[in-house]
């Protein structure tokens, strides 16, 4: 690259995050993490890829994007620490598992806050300097559970697909000043979002509850899928690619061999017919099977 250009990663202390920063350093570019705890989180991008205490092309900037406030002093450092960053990274995102009768309103609030509400406000505090610039590119990462609602995770995939629809008119915005918007469709990879025995995500299911006869099947197929997992770095390699060949105003990629398939089902498929093609997957019971159940 002609000059050192800049990557804003939220969430990268771990996971799809972390990865894709050490990808993005190794690649030689100015990094800005910004996450939760950026001292600990910088260590561990330090550890992967063996960057100096003081090196410069490495930013630590604090984020709690539930935090309104948090979120605009996160845009300031960025903007001071460098400039117009050439790509802000939308990847930090947070899940919960349980049915929506089970899940309670604060959890829905925080899985928006994060997944949606915080990086719109981090979005409008980098435009203007982006504006200015005349170039840039926006990157959205998303889930193939964006495509379909999947039960455990509704409040997951309606945050995602409300991202999406935010990104295309995002685009629209944002791409007469130079402003480029990339959406990535996210399959399985091994992080803690997808394991419910990580820390950190909340499980709301109520295993002696209404729900258990769906509980169970639907957990022991998700268990066994996770045996498919890709590495993240694997996405950070498809984001790079991204970042380095995207030009279009709006592009939608797939990133795994699962979210392509969910993408292509997607478009092809009507809803009555992908409802059951998810219901078989997941184990699920036939409609009205549970009528006379509690």
């Amino acid at each position: 690259m002609a000059e050192t250009r800049s990557v804003v990663i939220t969430g990268a202390s771990r996971g799809l995050g972390l990865a894709s920063a050490a990808r993005l350093y190794k690649q030689g570019w100015r990094v800005v993490g910004a996450m939760r705890s950026p001292d600990t989180g910088l260590d561990r991008i330090r550890e992967l890829t063996g960057a100096a205490p003081d090196d410069p092309r490495l930013v630590g900037v604090r984020l709690d994007l539930t935090d309104p406030e948090s979120v605009k002093q996160a845009g300031e450092a960025i903007v001071d620490a460098v400039g117009a960053p050439y790509a802000v990274v939308h990847n930090a995102g947070v899940s919960s598992l349980g049915f929506v009768e089970e899940t309670p309103d604060d959890a829905w609030t925080k899985v928006f806050a994060t997944n949606l509400f915080g990086p719109v406000t981090l979005t409008k505090a980098l435009l203007p300097s982006m504006r200015a610039a005349g170039q840039g590119r926006i990157v959205m990462v998303s889930s193939q559970g964006a495509i379909w609602g999947m039960p455990s995770a509704a409040a997951y995939s309606a945050a995602k697909a409300a991202l999406e629809r935010w990104a295309e008119a995002q685009a629209g915005e944002a791409s007469p000043f130079g402003i480029g918007v990339t959406v990535l469709v996210v399959g399985m990879f091994d992080t803690d979002i997808v394991d419910d025995r990580a820390p950190g995500y909340p499980d709301y299911r109520d295993w002696d509850g209404v729900y258990a006869q769906q509980h169970r099947p639907h957990d022991v197929r998700g268990h066994k899928a996770l045996r498919l997992a890709r590495h993240p770095d694997k996405f950070g390699q498809a984001l790079a690619k991204a970042l380095d060949k995207d030009r279009a105003p709006f592009v939608r990629h797939a990133v795994g061999i699962d979210a392509r398939m969910m993408m292509v089902s997607g478009r092809l498929m009507p809803g009555r017919l992908f409802h059951q093609m998810t219901r078989l997957a997941l184990g699920q019971p036939r409609h009205g099977a549970l009528r006379s159940s509690r």
